[in-house]
């Protein structure tokens, strides 16, 4: 079924305060040379004590409302990507949809963890293209720095907070969404997880105590395999060559990982669009921190052809090809 959805607006925010190599320098044994040769990072940006994932996520659709000058009273769904909401219940769109007052509207959070953004794209679109729905507002957020061990020399110096949301909307006219690829290897769970209810996986203990823990060589091996392969699956799909790709946009997990992805798909990491360096690992809300980078860098440009593509804790994985359809501001 061809696409009837297509991209309109977008919004991000990141909070104020900014942790730097050289402040972790201060927490653990480290430093800057070793973590950017690791993985690229500079610094991150860091949610206040008392600024949680629901604050971010309504700072960025304000910035989406108020730069594109669009309403928000008949958005139809909320889907929010999320791994850190502010409760286990109520969700983030609930709260987004208080804030704003929406009178007529679903909330729902989705927790597919850094390939959250991708995944809650791909619902909107076959949502709004079976005809249920007309305009979806698609929101990813995290406060990754409330479930990080700051202790632990290996993935404290990875993640940062921010949060992006964009609005999807019908169009009967040329089809946004030209491919989908999405997949899942459970299995690979224990290799990076957060533990909660449950003492074990698979019948392995399980340690962190609700922080984040990760097998970083294993899952690095993985995202590069899969992702090779669904971004292989996704040209064939859409039936493009790679040359007319204009942005490969991948999850912002490590400027290394990013480089050995590129290296294997044969892309020119000149035609891809990340927010690491200069964010750090911001999980679902990766990508549109991305996009609105190549935005601001005037790179992104109306009508160009994008290869998104998010990986993360599940194990699991989606990629799009869409095409970018919000109005230069």
């Amino acid at each position: 079924m061809a696409s009837k959805a297509r991209i309109t607006a977008i919004g991000t925010y990141i909070p104020e305060k900014i942790l730097t190599n050289e402040d972790l320098e201060q927490l653990v044994e480290t430093n800057d040379e070793w973590i950017v040769q690791r993985t690229g990072i500079q610094k991150r940006h860091i949610a206040a004590e008392e600024e949680f994932t629901s604050h971010l996520c309504i700072r960025a659709v304000e910035r989406l409302r108020d730069t594109y000058n669009v309403s928000l009273d008949d958005v139809d769904l909320i889907l929010v990507a999320t791994t850190t909401p502010d409760y286990a219940f109520p969700s983030v769109a609930c709260q987004i949809q208080q804030h704003y007052e929406m009178a007529s509207t679903g909330a729902l959070d989705l927790n597919a963890t850094c390939a959250g953004f991708t995944y809650a794209l791909h619902l909107a679109n076959g949502l709004i293209t079976s005809g249920l729905n007309r305009k979806v507002l698609v929101v990813a957020g995290e406060s990754m720095s409330k479930v990080t061990d700051y202790t632990d020399r290996n993935t404290c110096i990875l993640f940062g907070d921010g949060a992006g949301a964009v609005l999807v909307e019908f169009d009967p006219g040329e089809p946004g969404f030209e491919a989908a690829v999405m997949g899942t290897q459970g299995s690979g769970g224990i290799h990076v997880y957060r533990s909660g209810l449950a003492e074990t996986m698979n019948g392995i203990p399980l340690d962190g105590n609700g922080k984040i823990v990760q097998n970083g060589r294993e899952v690095f091996k993985w995202a590069v395999r899969t992702v090779s392969a669904g971004i292989e699956q996704l040209l064939q799909l859409a039936d493009v060559s790679q040359e007319q790709i204009d942005w490969f946009v991948p999850h912002s997990a490590n400027l290394r990982m990013i480089e050995s992805i590129c290296e294997k798909s044969n892309i020119p990491l000149a035609k891809t669009l990340q927010s690491v360096q200069l964010m750090g690992n911001t999980s679902s809300a990766s990508i549109p921190l991305a996009l609105q980078a190549g935005i601001d860098a005037d790179q992104l440009k109306t009508g160009d052809r994008l290869l998104i593509y998010g990986f993360g804790g599940g194990l699991t994985h989606a990629g799009l090809i869409v095409r970018w359809d919000v109005p230069a501001i």
